[in-house]
Parts: C-alpha cells; structure tokens; sequence
C-alpha cells in the first residue's frame, strides 16, 4: 500500500470526522448518522494502515481520532466535576430564572397572608387569646422563642433545620403536580405558622427580638421554599394547561426540570441551615447577624440573576441536554 496515496485519498474522511467529533454536542440527526459512518469507515482504514506496516505517526494519528469518534458514538460523559460545574452555572440557575415569575408570586402571596394573620392577632385580643393561656403566651414570647434557636448544639440543630426545611421544600414541590392545592396548602401553613409567630411577638413589644432572629436564616430559608412552591405551582399548571405541547410532553419536560432544582435548593437549604444553626442564636450583634442574613440573600438572588439569566437567554431549560448513552439514527 502506498501509504501518501492512500492518505490523500482519505484525508477528507478523516478531516470530516475531525470536524464532526469537535462538535459531538451540537449535531443534527443526519450528523449523528455521518458520525457514526465514518467511525466505522475511518476504522476500517485504520485496520488496513496497520496491517501494512504503515507509517507510525499516521497510525498513531488515526488511533486517537477513532478513540474520539468512539467516545463520541457511544456517548461518553464529561469528568463529574465538570458535570457539577455546569449543574450550578447553568442549569440549575436557569430553571429557577426561567421560573421566577412562580416563585415571586409565591413569596407575595405567602408574605401577605403571614402579614394579615400578624397584623389581625396584633389588634384583635379575642384572636389572640385563642393562641393559649396568657401564661403560655407569656412563656413563648419572653422565652421559648428565642430559646428555640439554643437549646440544641449548633451543629445537630442546622442538621435537624436542614432535613426539616428540605421536606417541607420537597413537598411543595413534587404535591404541586397535583393540582398545585397540596403547594396552596403548604404555602398557607407554613404563612400561618410565620404570622401567628410574628403577631404574638409584636404585640408583645418583642417585634426587634422577632425579626432579628428570623432574617438572618429566613430570607434564604424562605426563599428556598418559595421557589420549590413555585416549582410545585408550574408542575401543576403544566397538568392544567400544557401550553399547546402533549399534556405527557409537557408534563415531563417540567418534571425533569424541576428535578434540577430539587437537587440545588438541597445546596441552598444547607446553607440557610448552617445560619440557623451557628448564626440565629448564637451571633449576639444584632446588625451582624442580620447582615449574614442579608448577604446570603443577595447572593442567591444575584446567582439566579446574573449566571441563571444569562443561560436562560443561551437556550439551557433544564431539560436533559447529556449526549445520550448510544448515538441515534435520523430515522
């Protein structure tokens, strides 16, 4: 074999082939289809090169490109870390991005029940003696309150805070498929349990104690539970309405996505926990302690608005994207 001549008659094989594993990720059907053609074909040439004898470098140079194409023929997956990396640049911000307009209106909602049910316990005594004795009033609001955020060890507590807030999120999340009622009904809970809390304290004259013991792990907390509702109202919707798409489609482009989520607000719920746990109760100064709870919220919130937008608008959904495990055929 005349190793130039068969090399010029092949090398638009092989620079296709080149061309074609560079952009693995981004093929069309019937590029997937030459891929894996002139994988078999390039193969072939690269059996027939060696068994001549060929030039080394030529052999060497066709061994990695049929490595490549085969790794790209059968789907071969970046390092994890990589895989992280894009999981929290991209596709876990855009969801939430994409879907803020859910969660937005979520947190108003929330907020505003939580406030009514305050603002009604505060100027209504009948209300608020039906919270319990005045002395379990008076115990909750001089003590237990804030002995809540202290009496276990730091780190056990932010432990205990995060699996609790996790499957509170989880349930206004997966329920909201339903419907979106089990989401309402986990929104208005926990709105109740927050405006009952609040309502005692300030009528009280323990306003400052109230809220300078929940901002710092509240807003992120919050936060986090009002985007797994927002996620829950979606799913829910999408039942109702698919938005011209198959109903089953629809329904499971949205699962998908909302599964992203799930796995990052467990990231988001770890924090909020460990400023729960070694911050609430145990920073003294106020305004630092309040300040943590601020930053940490206005990290979030610059991490969807920034990173999530920006992926949002490069056409990333949260749906799967991975190359698939085997190479489809355009038919």
């Amino acid at each position: 074999m005349e190793i130039d001549v068969f090399a010029a008659a092949h090398r638009g094989d092989w620079e296709r082939l080149e061309a074609l594993v560079r952009r693995r990720r981004r093929l069309t059907g019937p590029e997937v289809d030459e891929l894996v053609d002139l994988y078999q074909r390039v193969s072939t040439q690269l059996s027939a090169v060696r068994s001549a004898g060929g030039d080394p470098a030529l052999v060497g140079r066709l061994s990695g490109l049929v490595a490549r194409a085969r790794a790209a023929v059968v789907g071969a997956h970046d390092p994890a870390w990589r895989d992280l990396a894009r999981f929290l640049t991209r596709t876990f911000p855009a969801v939430v991005y994409r879907l803020r307009w859910w969660w937005i209106a979520a947190s108003l909602g929330t907020v505003a029940f939580s406030t009514a049910i305050a603002v009604w316990l505060v100027n209504d005594p009948a209300a608020m003696a039906a919270m319990g004795t005045p002395e379990d009033i008076r115990a909750y609001v001089e003590h237990d309150f804030e002995n809540y955020y202290v009496e276990h060890p730091g780190a056990s507590f932010a432990a205990q805070v995060w699996t609790n807030n996790a499957w509170a999120a989880a349930q206004a999340l997966i329920f909201g498929v339903f419907l979106c009622l089990p989401t309402v009904y986990v929104l208005a809970l926990n709105g109740a349990n927050l405006g009952t809390a609040g309502g005692m304290m300030v009528a009280h004259g323990k306003g400052d104690v109230f809220f300078g013991l929940i901002i710092p792990h509240g807003l992120l907390e919050l936060t986090a539970v009002f985007v797994a509702a927002g996620v829950g109202l979606k799913l829910g919707w999408t039942v109702i309405d698919p938005g011209g798409r198959p109903r089953g489609r629809a329904l499971a482009e949205e699962v998908r996505a909302a599964v992203a989520v799930a796995l990052g607000l467990v990231l988001v719920l770890f924090v909020s926990g460990l400023i729960e746990g070694l911050v609430t109760g145990w920073v003294h100064t106020t305004w630092l302690r309040i300040g943590i709870g601020v930053a940490a919220e206005a990290v979030f919130l610059l991490y969807i608005y920034t990173l999530g937008r920006k992926a949002y608008r490069e056409g990333e959904t949260g749906d799967i994207t991975a190359a698939p495990q085997t190479a489809p055929t355009a038919a």
